[in-house]
C-alpha cells in the first residue's frame, strides 16, 4: 500500500478556524476529492521558508531582488520522493501520478484551469484581501498572527483593522467588488446557456476547487452566522449557497501533527 502523502497546511487557533488558508483549501479539497491517503504537518508562517527547504519544495515566486518565496501549500509524495508547492503545480502532479482517482483537470482542459484561476484571481484579490486581511489574522495561532500582521502592515503601510473596517464606507465598497467577481464566475459557469452546477457540468474540475476554496475561507473568517456569509449565499440565485453545500463532503481536516523544524 502507498504511504499517505505530507501535505503542509497553516494551522488556525481553534477547531472551528483549523484551516484557515485559501491557497491551501485548494490542495485539501483535491486531495479529499481524489481520495488519497494524506496527513497534515502544520506550519506557522514564519516557519515556511525554513519548511520548505529542508523538504526541498522549490519557492512559488521570487522578490525584485531575487530572493525566493515560499508558501504553501505544499506536499511531499514518500512514494516517489517529491516536494512540491503551489497547488496548481500539485494538482497536475496528482492527477499524472495517480491517474486511478478522479481527474481535476481533465484532458484538453489544462489552458482552460490556467486561465480560470489567473482570472478568479484578478477579479476576486483586490477587494477580497483588504475585507478579510485583519479577520485572517484574528484567526491564526498567536505566533503566526503576530507574524501575519507585522508583515501585512508593512504592506498595507497601517493597522489592519483601519483598512476596511465594520460597517466603514471602505469596506462596503470592498464587499460590493467581490460581489461583482462572483457575478462574474457566475456568468462564465453559465456562459453556454445551460444553468448547470459546476464550471464543466456535472463534473468537478480545479476551477471549482479554487471557488469551493474562496468560498470556505469566507465562511470560517468572517463566521458562519455573519451577516456577509447570509449575504453571499443570496448573490446569483442561491447559486454560491449551493456550491459550499456541495463541497462539505469533501471539508474533511484530519488533526495532524505540528511541525518539527
Amino acid at each position: 500500500m502507498a504511504e499517505p502523502i505530507v501535505f503542509y497546511d497553516i494551522p488556525g487557533k481553534d477547531s472551528v478556524h483549523k484551516a484557515v488558508s485559501w491557497n491551501t483549501w485548494k490542495t485539501r479539497f483535491t486531495l479529499n476529492i481524489k481520495g488519497i491517503r494524506y496527513k497534515t504537518v502544520w506550519v506557522e508562517h514564519p516557519d515556511i521558508p525554513a519548511l520548505s527547504r529542508k523538504i526541498g519544495a522549490p519557492p512559488t515566486s521570487h522578490d525584485a531582488d531575487g530572493a525566493p518565496q515560499y508558501t504553501l501549500p505544499a506536499i511531499y509524495d514518500p512514494n516517489t520522493k517529491t516536494a512540491l508547492a503551489d497547488s496548481a503545480v500539485i494538482v497536475r502532479y496528482l492527477d499524472k501520478t495517480y491517474p486511478d482517482t478522479p481527474r481535476l483537470i481533465p484532458a484538453g482542459t489544462d489552458a482552460l484551469h490556467a486561465a480560470f484561476d489567473r482570472a478568479c484571481h484578478f477579479l476576486l484579490d483586490s477587494d477580497l484581501v483588504p475585507l478579510v486581511v485583519n479577520e485572517s489574522a484574528n484567526v491564526l495561532l498567536p505566533r503566526g498572527a503576530a507574524y501575519f500582521r507585522a508583515t501585512r502592515e508593512a504592506t498595507f503601510g497601517g493597522p489592519l483593522q483601519e483598512i476596511a473596517p465594520l460597517g466603514s464606507a471602505k469596506r462596503e465598497k470592498h464587499w460590493a467588488g467581490v460581489k461583482k467577481a462572483f457575478s462574474a464566475f457566475a456568468r462564465w459557469i453559465q456562459a453556454d446557456g445551460v444553468d448547470k452546477p459546476f464550471l464543466l457540468g456535472d463534473l468537478i474540475g480545479f476551477a471549482d476547487v479554487t471557488l469551493a476554496s474562496f468560498l470556505v475561507f469566507m465562511r470560517v473568517v468572517l463566521g458562519e452566522d455573519s451577516k456577509e456569509w447570509a449575504d453571499l449565499k443570496t448573490w446569483d440565485g442561491g447559486r454560491w449557497a449551493r456550491y459550499a453545500e456541495a463541497f462539505k463532503r469533501y471539508e474533511s481536516v484530519d488533526v495532524g501533527e505540528i511541525v518539527v523544524l
